[in-house]
């Protein structure tokens, strides 16, 4: 079966064009026709159309403490308690509940992909349920009730941090995280399933949490799969300090040693990095979170060297204060004229690419991310009929939608040629319903 879309404007590789019609069979473009007329039974989008956004670092959980994490000041340590006590409360039901609704509101915002960077393993004690990867399920079944792609960045978390130099055992909410060994991780991770929605791939939670050894034993799973590998790097000062006491190098340079960079690797945040860091990231992938970044209070990274220096950028709404691609892609220029002083430095293509080509990249679905024929059927449309687009020219739509659109203006949302959300509503979850119900239930208010 063959449907079409003729878009009133899409972006089609470097540039919006007027009246591109794309047909769509077996979940990917058949052909894409700039300059064509609408057939009488063309969908019809309205507005701008680009390829679906991909949300390349996500803890779904973390969707539980919006606002509530604003009540008070402090620093990324105290948010981290609170985040801790939302993860004791969790369960494979609620979890898949929350999954679906965080997941349908992504959807809603234009993404059509994630990587979920999922550490939430075990029971609450830390004992394993009878099947280890129950909570691994219930993410993956929200997934599937969203309607979106995911990679499920399956994470080690093995000790509680490092204190003088020594790692210390997981504590509390920790020891839902821990599997004990890499090579049980191994042994768990290697029963999940790839399908066509699905990849898994691989994550080292942090210097702090991971040693060297298991590190290169994750390393070496991940290359042996040919698996995307993420791992938090430098987000603050003190676990550059930490690293550094232990081991002597930074965080980047254990992973380093460890044989983790490559093609497939991807830093998370990358805050804090040396001269040194940014050279050795030449190939890699580094994603920005930068609405999490600055509500930590993370500081801004070195994202203009960081491309001079070859490294490509994608982007991740992380801990979800908000959940908007468009949000993320902006504020990395953004953010580097506060710390630079000069405008321009992200240019609204570049921009574009972080959040759709290279994004999906990181993530293992190297055939998505463009409208081009043979590529997976993923199209978002923005409207251009809102106070933030009206009176935009043609030639100026590529900037207006990276810095001045919201995922409030996304009105239609295809993934693998199938219609997800059309009018701004998803066709089968009840986002703010299912929500408004959980959350107030899971965080005891």
């Amino acid at each position: 079966m063959t449907d079409a879309y003729w878009c009133e404007y899409a972006l089609v590789g470097d540039a919006i064009e007027r009246s591109v019609r794309v047909t769509v069979e077996g979940g990917r473009f058949r052909s894409v026709e700039v300059g064509s007329d609408p057939a009488a039974d063309d969908r019809r989008l309205a507005g701008v159309t680009i390829p679906g956004l991909a949300n390349a670092h996500s803890h779904t959980f973390h969707r539980a403490l919006r606002g509530r994490s604003q009540r008070h000041g402090g620093t990324f340590w105290t948010w981290r308690d609170l985040m801790y006590a939302a993860a004791e409360r969790l369960d494979p039901d609620r979890y898949l509940r929350l999954a679906g609704a965080t997941f349908a509101e992504m959807v809603l915002a234009g993404v059509t992909c994630v990587g979920e960077f999922h550490y939430l393993h075990h029971r609450p004690d830390g004992e394993r349920y009878d099947d280890p990867n129950e909570m691994a399920s219930a993410l993956l079944a929200g997934a599937l009730d969203a309607g979106v792609r995911v990679t499920l960045l399956d994470t080690v978390y093995l000790h509680g941090g490092l204190a003088d130099g020594v790692y210390t055992p997981p504590t509390g909410a920790q020891r839902r995280f821990s599997d004990g060994s890499a090579a049980t991780w191994v042994t768990r991770v290697d029963a999940l399933e790839q399908t066509d929605t699905v990849r898994v791939g691989a994550a080292i939670h942090s210097v702090r949490a991971v040693d060297p050894t298991a590190m290169r034993e994750v390393v070496a799973w991940a290359l042996a799969r040919d698996r995307p590998l993420h791992a938090h790097v430098s987000e603050q000062p003190a676990e550059n300090e930490q690293s550094l006491a232990a081991h002597g190098a930074t965080p980047l340079g254990v992973l380093a040693a460890a044989g983790a960079l490559d093609t497939r690797f991807t830093a998370v945040h990358a805050t804090h990095l040396t001269d040194r860091d940014v050279a050795a990231l030449a190939g890699s992938t580094v994603c920005m979170c930068p609405t999490t970044e600055r509500d930590l209070g993370d500081g801004i990274g070195p994202t203009a060297e960081l491309v001079t220096a070859g490294a490509e950028l994608s982007l991740g709404s992380d801990s979800h204060a908000v959940i908007d691609l468009f949000e993320e892609a902006r504020a990395v220029e953004l953010d580097e004229r506060l710390r630079s002083g000069r405008r321009g430095v992200h240019p609204a293509g570049s921009l574009l690419r972080a959040a759709t080509v290279a994004g999906h990249r990181c993530l293992g679905w190297d055939d998505a991310g463009s409208i081009e024929a043979g590529r997976r059927a993923d199209l978002v449309t923005v409207s251009s009929a809102t106070p933030r687009l009206a009176g935009v020219g043609a030639d100026a739509l590529t900037e207006a939608v990276v810095f001045a659109a919201s995922a409030a203006d996304v009105t239609d949302v295809v993934i693998d040629g199938r219609r997800v959300v059309a009018d701004g509503r998803h066709s089968t979850v009840d986002v703010v319903g299912e929500l408004d119900a959980l959350i107030p239930e899971l965080m005891g208010d």
